[in-house]
């Protein structure tokens, strides 16, 4: 068994694919209209036939709620796997990236948590 796609909600479509496109370097898997939404996923460039990553639409009225509490708990909606964290800070600083959380290294796992524009806290790691 393995995680075929998983899933962050979004405020608006539209511009999370142009952030999880054009920032953060995802590619368009799917694109489906389904009424006012779409069955939207990306994945990573090095592997496109692998884990797809869902852009939810976040209407179900459960979702605000949620995605608040865990903004300000400074919780991470998931976790992409990154080669080198510091690296990716700094391209994704200068792209205009807000970050909660610079780099911190804790023992052999380096972290940075950046808020994603569509209401959800992200973590970029490297394990050694």
């Amino acid at each position: 068994m393995k995680i075929h796609l998983s899933s962050v909600f979004v405020d608006d479509q539209e511009e999370a694919l142009r952030f999880y496109t054009d920032v953060l370097g995802f590619v368009k898997k799917h694109d489906v209209p389904l009424g006012e939404d779409r069955w939207l996923t990306v994945v990573s460039p090095e592997d496109p036939d692998g884990t797809q990553l869902l852009l939810e639409p976040s209407g179900h009225p459960a979702v605000r709620p949620y995605k608040t509490a865990l903004v300000q708990d400074g919780i991470p909606a998931t976790s992409f796997a990154v080669d080198d964290v510091q690296a990716e800070f700094n391209r994704l600083r200068e792209l205009g990236v807000y970050f909660t959380q610079e780099p911190l290294e804790m023992g052999p796992v380096t972290t940075a948590v950046l808020d994603d524009t569509c209401g959800n806290l992200i973590q970029i790691v490297h394990s050694k």
